[in-house]
């Protein structure tokens, strides 16, 4: 018992609220070493649910994930998007280099519907990333979700609303996302493994509005005529 006990304790399982005890789980890099710095160096952990809670979508959100799915989609992993809240736009996600081949959106009506493809995106051995967005989640689907994370060694991001911050969970890692004055992402470790929580960091995402600016004209000009517009 004892011996189980310690390998627990050495791979974070078991916290001990006193001391920081390094993880030695797998994980990813975020490519934000700001925010690596903050979550002691471990970046998106596999084999485990990660949560982001924010109250509104398109505040920075998916270009936390960028530099992992550019990395992930370039080495053969397939990246999947389950009932993102719009359209993916493929042209912005070349341009950021990520590798389109490796992309794969699906869309859900139905809450079983959504909860066994995600567990079987989780279980596949061609998965890299899964981001998800599931709304509400009762804490069984959860800790299914996890179980079939665990199985395949993959990242997994799920997208909730900020309200369920309270809401316990197993997830490994929990992010609350909120934007800042000066195009920046305000980042609030609420849960992460092998310390306390509560540390915070915030992103630059000025480029963002820069990107937007210079690819307007592109995107309304149109082949009808000048005395039209």
């Amino acid at each position: 018992m004892s011996e189980l006990l310690n390998t627990l304790m050495q791979d974070a399982r078991v916290w001990q609220g006193h001391q920081h005890r390094p993880t030695s789980q797998p994980a990813e890099p975020t490519g934000y070493q700001i925010l690596d710095n903050q979550l002691g160096g471990i970046g998106w952990p596999r084999g485990a649910l990660s949560e982001c809670l924010l109250d509104n979508s398109g505040i920075g959100e998916l270009h936390l994930l960028l530099p992992l799915m550019q990395r992930l989609s370039h080495s053969g992993k397939t990246v999947f998007w389950l009932n993102p809240p719009h359209m993916p736009y493929a042209p912005a996600l070349a341009r950021e280099d990520v590798n389109l081949d490796q992309v794969v959106m699906i869309h859900t009506d139905e809450a079983g519907d959504f909860l066994w493809t995600l567990e079987n995106c989780l279980r596949s051995p061609v998965t890299g990333l899964v981001m998800a967005w599931p709304g509400k989640l009762a804490s069984r689907d959860i800790r299914r979700l996890q179980l079939a994370a665990e199985a395949g060694s993959n990242v997994c991001v799920l997208f909730r609303e900020r309200r369920y911050a309270d809401q316990n969970s197993p997830a490994a890692l929990r992010l609350e996302l909120e934007p800042g004055d000066n195009q920046e992402l305000k980042i609030n470790i609420v849960k992460r493994r092998g310390s306390w929580p509560g540390q915070r960091c915030a992103l630059a995402m000025a480029h963002r509005a820069d990107l937007a600016f210079r690819e307007a004209p592109r995107v309304v000009q149109g082949p009808w005529p000048a005395s039209t517009r």
